[in-house]
């Protein structure tokens, strides 16, 4: 995602993990975690700056964040590669990234079965992309029921023009062409917002 920053003018890049999740942290926590990034994101709008936010982020858990109505608008990028070349890249991570991402839970998971989970969220990651009624149980969380919205699009279908994520396939592509190809979406999602047909714009997709 960072590579791509430099190609485009006005956006300041963060990754969701930046807020340094604590040991336990839960689909809760994420949930609760999207509010410091939407704030972040109504500050950055003053400068006309666009937050560009990359990590583990459903376009439904933003979509259903109380704040999120406030935001100029919202785009959806799915950055994604085939489970062959995502096992490959999670393999030369290696033992060091292993230990850092599964903290405590190294002790019920072995490598492999690290690389399964990561591999099964991939693929809910691309079918939630398609279809916002799929498994939408996956984000919910009792901890947060209270809070978050998912009424706002919990009754779209896949053909509804507010449910649009890009997905950019890195699966050949070098880095610098992964980049270019996300460069090329933010400047497309920006027209849209300009011309005022942005179809997740503040006030066309829902009231509060």
């Amino acid at each position: 995602m960072h590579d791509a920053l430099p190609l485009v003018r006005d956006a300041e890049g963060h990754d969701f993990d930046e807020l340094e999740p604590p040991p336990a942290a839960d689909l809760s926590w994420r949930h609760r975690a999207y509010g410091s990034w939407v704030a972040r994101a109504l500050e950055l709008e003053h400068d006309e700056t666009d937050l560009v936010l990359c990590g583990q982020t459903p376009l439904g858990e933003l979509l259903a964040t109380p704040d999120a109505t406030k935001l100029e608008a919202i785009s959806g990028c799915l950055v994604d590669c085939d489970d062959a070349t995502r096992a490959a890249r999670l393999d030369g991570r290696g033992a060091e990234w292993f230990a850092r991402t599964a903290g405590d839970l190294r002790e019920t998971y072995s490598w492999p079965d690290w690389v399964n989970r990561h591999l099964l969220w991939a693929d809910w990651l691309r079918k939630h992309a398609r279809d916002p009624r799929h498994m939408p149980h996956v984000i919910h969380s009792p901890e947060t029921a209270s809070e978050m919205r998912w009424e706002r699009w919990s009754t779209w279908t896949a053909d509804d023009p507010r449910w649009h994520v890009e997905v950019i396939d890195t699966t050949a592509n070098t880095r610098e062409m992964a980049a270019s190809a996300l460069a090329r979406w933010i400047e497309q999602e920006r027209a849209l917002r300009d011309s005022g047909k942005h179809p997740l714009a503040r006030g066309r997709w829902a009231s509060a």
